[in-house]
């Protein structure tokens, strides 16, 4: 069963001015150990590389724009005093409070008129589905159909997403004729450790191009945006758009922290309009700040995770990038945390990660970052999905993420067309038995299509992973729709705070279960979550169900079935 369980967005880690605030390290092979280290706000660049070669350390990569660096060191550097953990715990304890204050206050309900949505419209020829259309519920659920969205907008190449994931097939069929080579960049390197030995690659190397996907995570969640609408398999929400692979993850599906500040920092320099983030940053779950039951260095660690991806997804908003993420596959009440059993996942996920008792105080990035859109699941019928975390502070909107429990009782229980259909890297499912010599699929979790030339692969996934690239496609064609032109990058720019009033606005209004608590028929009472909130905003469905065919102006309700 293609439970995607780790992918699933929280899915799938006094000094003088100028000295590191924060430092976590991960161990090399040689013993050589690797930090990422946070500045002091408002440290001068030069001071803090001082302060670090002081302590014995070499600057290997560094953003100066916000106040981190990679370094690298033959010895512990950067130990935090005591008036240091007491700082960054009060500076954590803000932080957390200005997240609750923005999430009570109430948005907009209405955004500013923009211009009609291109490329569909009254008098143009009528578009023709692809051929797997019918087994796109998740599309039909929120109007991305050849009658709704698409025979309106399908969005533009001047809108660029990119998909930080563990990376994107550019040759797939349906990927290539919107895949971005140009933009699209490798930011990590295959783990031994983790990924296994670099020959067994389908390249025979650690150094992927930025036009592969040796896991094809992030070939589902591109497809899902914007598979073009070429007669070939699926398409995506916004068939238009154009996609950026920012390859973040590692194969075996980890998201180390420097990996992610450079694709956030990228999206920020290079144009890029919105992001889809449907991972959390390992090697820890939730981050907590001071819990005794994490070793100093441990409680160092968390907080720089925080406090640099804090920096990062700032960064990038304050350049015009929109930012979603994947709510996560605990099925959780994001708001009312007590225990984690999976950190810390890295380096070794067999024997490190340990039971933890924590509370609202501790946070799982980017997901919980101020300024992050997140986006919970819901099954085909409509409701929250069994594995969904969820939470009036956390769920902002919902989107299709599939539900193999859903139907309880039916036929449709168990099988692949409860999940999410979208493009499968073939080297991948030939790697996974999925795919035999014949170029037949050997699971009804994988389908074929040969209807336009070359064959081309999808695989049926669900997670919270599936349901964010749902709201990444609707806020691109939000973009295409009200975005200006950009001088400084060429394409367009929208505000992110007007992409994300749009998104909600149009959103159609869930309200919680008549059942409240919900109970999953099939599964123990851990899974029985209750609903807070009303018709126009609760802790399963945020602000609604994301509406493709409402945000390019599209009229008329569609079936959640």
């Amino acid at each position: 069963m293609h439970e995607d369980a780790r992918h699933g967005g929280a899915r799938r880690r006094p000094r003088r001015a100028g000295g590191p605030a924060a430092a976590s390290a991960a161990a090399g092979q040689t013993g050589q150990r690797t930090y990422v280290v946070v500045y002091e706000a408002g440290a001068a660049p030069a001071e803090a590389q001082a302060a670090i070669e002081r302590a014995g350390g070499r600057i290997v990569r560094e953003h100066t724009a916000i106040g981190v660096a990679t370094v690298e060191a033959d010895a512990p550097i950067g130990k935090a005093t005591a008036r240091d953990r007491r700082k960054a715990a009060r500076d954590l304890e803000r932080a957390q409070a200005a997240r609750d204050a923005a999430r009570r206050r109430p948005g907009p309900r209405h955004g500013p008129p923009g211009r009609p949505g291109r490329p569909g419209g009254p008098g143009r020829p009528p578009v023709t589905p692809d051929p797997l259309a019918a087994l796109q519920w998740d599309m039909a659920m929120i109007g991305a159909t050849a009658d709704g969205a698409y025979a309106v907008a399908q969005g533009s190449h001047d809108v660029r997403v990119g998909i930080i994931d563990t990376g994107i097939d550019g040759a797939h069929p349906d990927i290539a004729p919107n895949f971005d080579a140009g933009l699209s960049r490798n930011l990590t390197v295959d783990d031994p450790t983790v990924d296994g030995p670099c020959e067994s690659d389908p390249d025979g190397s650690c150094e992927d191009p930025a036009d592969v996907d040796e896991d094809g995570h992030g070939t589902h969640v591109a497809g899902t945006v914007a598979a073009a609408l070429n007669g070939q398999g699926t398409a995506g929400v916004a068939p238009g758009v154009s996609l950026v692979n920012l390859r973040a993850g590692q194969d075996s599906g980890y998201f180390f922290l420097g990996p992610v500040l450079d694709a956030l920092t990228y999206a920020g320099d290079h144009g890029i309009d919105v992001v889809n983030m449907s991972f959390y940053v390992d090697p820890w779950l939730f981050n907590c700040a001071a819990n005794p039951a994490d070793s100093p260095a441990e409680q160092r660690e968390q907080r720089l995770v925080v406090a640099a991806t804090q920096r990062a997804i700032d960064y990038a908003r304050e350049r015009g990038v929109t930012t979603i993420a994947a709510e996560g596959n605990g099925h959780t009440d994001l708001g009312r945390p007590t225990f984690d059993d999976s950190s810390p996942d890295y380096p070794d996920v067999d024997t490190s990660p340990r039971e933890r008792t924590i509370d609202n105080s501790c946070v799982s990035m980017p997901t919980e970052a101020d300024g992050v859109i997140g986006v919970t699941a819901v099954g085909p019928s409509g409701r929250k999905a069994f594995y969904s975390d969820y939470g009036v502070e956390q769920a902002d909107v919902a989107a299709p993420g599939g539900d193999l429990r859903d139907f309880p009782g039916t036929d449709r229980y168990g099988t692949p067309g409860n999940l999410i259909l979208a493009p499968y890297p073939e080297s991948v499912g030939r790697a996974n038995g999925d795919i035999d010599e014949r170029g037949e699929p050997t699971t009804d979790f994988v389908v074929r299509d040969c209807s336009a030339g070359p064959c081309a692969y999808y695989q049926y996934l669900q997670g919270t992973s599936m349901a964010a690239p749902h709201a990444v496609g609707v806020a691109a064609l939000i973009v295409a729709r009200h975005g200006r032109h950009d001088p400084q990058h060429g394409g367009v720019r929208a505000d992110p705070d007007l992409v994300e009033q749009v998104l909600k606005r149009t959103a159609t209004d869930t309200p919680c279960p008549a059942q409240n608590p919900f109970a999953y028929p099939d599964l123990p009472d851990e899974y029985t979550a209750p609903c807070e909130g009303g018709r126009s905003f609760n802790g399963f469905f945020g602000e609604g169900i994301v509406d493709a065919a409402a945000a390019v102006g599209r009229p008329g309700p569609r079936p959640h079935r």
